[in-house]
């Protein structure tokens, strides 16, 4: 019997830290059921003491996943701790993660503590997280760039407090696969209680050696990853959940353990995550792009026509691409949108949201002749986040763009119970919308990106628009689709205009002073 990896997922907390990755409560949820049914064991649904709302997430979270554990972020302070608790109180299954940095330059720089008042504030976290649950977790932030000595006198400390996992974080990503590897297998080796814990990685893509690094970690002893979707993270990202999965399953005859995970999952995972976050998969991504089963030389064509394994690892139906091809139309009644939608994991929570949901289904089959998975994983996301709450929504767009004339566009907004029209020009039907929006709402906020892909392939696609909006430091992503892209585009800015409006500013899960 080979050993149990743990596969612990942070899409919901640090992959949320991506800048413009934020995402609503409802959203969480749909994101944190998708985890469940590709059965991740660990779910760190948030920061609860961060603001109210990302309190409200990770309870909701907690109240509704049955089989996987909920985790909490807490640093190691009484406040964040006593808020975990409470935020993951309906859990079935329970975590508190609480962490202290631990390398020199955090230490001096930025907690202005000594090593000995570092492991006190450990311990007494540790001790604190114990009342409310027997799993706690433990991370020594930096560990990475932290002296091994310390490393393993802080370690011994937490556990005898009662922690049941230690997780070794490269939080800058600085470390490299021999020397990470080796850090685990000497901590192991060294702390006189290691067995009475898990050992555990969180893995940071800087120098894209995040995967590398949790897979080096894993066979020198770690026994759980934390990871996130498509590598979704602060910064250059953390290690992705389908390469590290994919990895040990695939190699199976180096790696002394395996995962539960229904793999067949992965990609309605990626591709939910993707349309929620809008940040979109590039194609040649390992195990979720596009391009990853695909094949163009004609060398490779003939020898995966005559025999699969000559250039092919894995078999794409095993990580869920063959899985995601049901096909809707105009034709498809009530019963068989409302099953496809529960099998992609959105609840409808009244009949008139479904009613709401199916005729946008519908308007949108008068457009195209099939309706694929990703379309409808984009209508989700519409109907999320078009409701009461919406304080901006679009009326009506109209634009002019012809040879040798500049494109002007007049648009209808409704703000609150008013509505206004406003016209501009620009250097396109695009550029002009987005202009005639911000002239009515005028927020102020700079365009930092404009992103424009296909949901499916042919003329009749969607096209999914991506806009990111900078306003004083406060950054946040806007996602529209549509088979007019000018609509998607104005769809996209109001989305991201009602974000900017929102109350609920999410503050840094690390920011502030311990």
């Amino acid at each position: 019997m080979k050993d149990k990896l743990i596969i612990f997922d942070t899409t919901l907390r640090d992959g949320e830290q991506s800048p413009g990755a934020s995402m609503t409560r409802d959203e969480k949820v749909r994101i944190a059921k998708a985890l469940e049914r590709l059965r991740v064991d660990v779910i760190e649904a948030g920061f609860p003491a961060a603001s109210e709302g990302d309190f409200e997430a990770v309870q909701a979270v907690a109240n509704s996943i049955e089989n996987s554990t909920v985790c909490g972020l807490a640093r190691a302070l009484d406040n964040d701790i006593d808020r975990a608790g409470e935020a993951l109180k309906g859990a079935n299954s329970r975590r508190i993660h609480t962490f202290i940095a631990t390398s020199p330059i955090h230490m001096q720089q930025k907690l202005k503590m000594s090593p000995e008042q570092v492991i006190e504030y450990a311990v007494k976290a540790v001790k604190r997280a114990r009342q409310y649950t027997d799993d706690v977790e433990f991370s020594p932030e930096d560990a990475g760039r932290s002296e091994e000595d310390f490393l393993c006198r802080i370690l011994e400390a937490v556990i005898d407090a009662g922690a049941t996992t230690l997780n070794i974080p490269d939080t800058v990503g600085y470390s490299v696969p021999h020397e990470f590897g080796a850090t685990i297998a000497h901590l192991i080796e060294r702390i006189p209680n290691s067995d009475k814990a898990i050992f555990s990685v969180h893995c940071h893509n800087d120098l894209g050696l995040a995967v590398a690094n949790s897979l080096s970690a894993v066979i020198n002893g770690a026994r759980q990853v934390e990871c996130t979707i498509n590598g979704l993270g602060e910064r250059a990202g953390n290690a992705a959940l389908e390469e590290v999965v994919m990895a040990i399953k695939t190699r199976h005859d180096v790696f002394p353990c395996e995962t539960s995970l229904d793999t067949r999952e992965i990609v309605t995972c990626s591709k939910l995550v993707s349309s929620i976050t809008g940040f979109p998969v590039q194609p040649n991504k390992a195990i979720v792009g596009a391009n990853a089963f695909a094949h163009e030389s004609g060398i490779h064509q003939d020898g995966v026509l005559k025999n699969r394994e000559t250039y092919e690892i894995m078999k794409a139906e095993d990580v869920g691409w063959a899985a995601n091809r049901m096909v809707l139309g105009k034709h498809s009644g009530r019963n068989a949108f409302k099953s496809r939608m529960n099998e992609l994991g959105f609840q409808f929570s009244s009949e008139e949201e479904l009613n709401d949901a199916f005729v946008r289904f519908k308007q949108l089959a008068d457009k195209k002749h099939e309706i694929f998975d990703e379309d409808l994983q984009a209508l989700i996301s519409e109907v999320s986040t078009d409701n009461d709450e919406e304080n901006v929504k679009l009326v009506a767009l109209k634009v002019c763009s012809e040879t040798g004339e500049t494109p002007c566009a007049t648009v209808t907004i409704r703000i609150g119970q008013d509505e206004k029209t406003g016209s501009a020009t620009g250097g396109g039907a695009v550029d002009a919308s987005l202009k005639a929006i911000e002239a009515l709402v005028k927020t102020g906020a700079t365009l930092e990106l404009y992103s424009v892909n296909n949901i499916t392939t042919g003329t009749d696609a969607q096209g999914e628009v991506t806009v990111r909006l900078d306003k004083a430091g406060r950054i946040v992503n806007g996602l529209g689709a549509d088979t007019d892209i000018v609509i998607a585009s104005a769809k996209a800015y109001i989305n991201a205009v009602n974000k900017l409006q929102s109350q609920d500013f999410r503050q840094h899960p690390q920011s502030g002073d311990v």
